[in-house]
């Protein structure tokens, strides 16, 4: 439960029914991390452009790079809350090798 609270927003937390319910904190955290996953490719995809003029050319570089850190790091977290929902759900898993 405290890893799911972590990846949503902290607003999150004063919701009872999310405290009660995982499997409905991860469905909502599935949710807001497709929806981080969506805005940070739309953000690096504007960022040069929108940037530009008001930043050196140094500083547009550091902010693509930061989204390009980001971006991988949201698709694992997606990808671990998927899991934690599945099994939530109980869905079994065999070992992989």
């Amino acid at each position: 439960m405290s890893w799911l609270l972590d990846a949503v927003p902290p607003d999150y937390r004063a919701y009872g029914v999310l405290r009660r319910h995982p499997l409905a904190l991860a469905r909502m955290a599935r949710q807001q991390a497709a929806a981080s996953i969506q805005a940070a490719r739309e953000g690096y995809r504007g960022a040069a452009v929108e940037l530009k003029e008001h930043l050196p050319p140094h500083a547009v570089e550091a902010v693509l790079d930061a989204y390009r850190q980001e971006g991988p790091r949201l698709v694992r977290l997606a990808e671990s809350i998927a899991l934690v929902e599945r099994a939530l759900r109980g869905e079994h898993f065999l070992p992989r090798l």
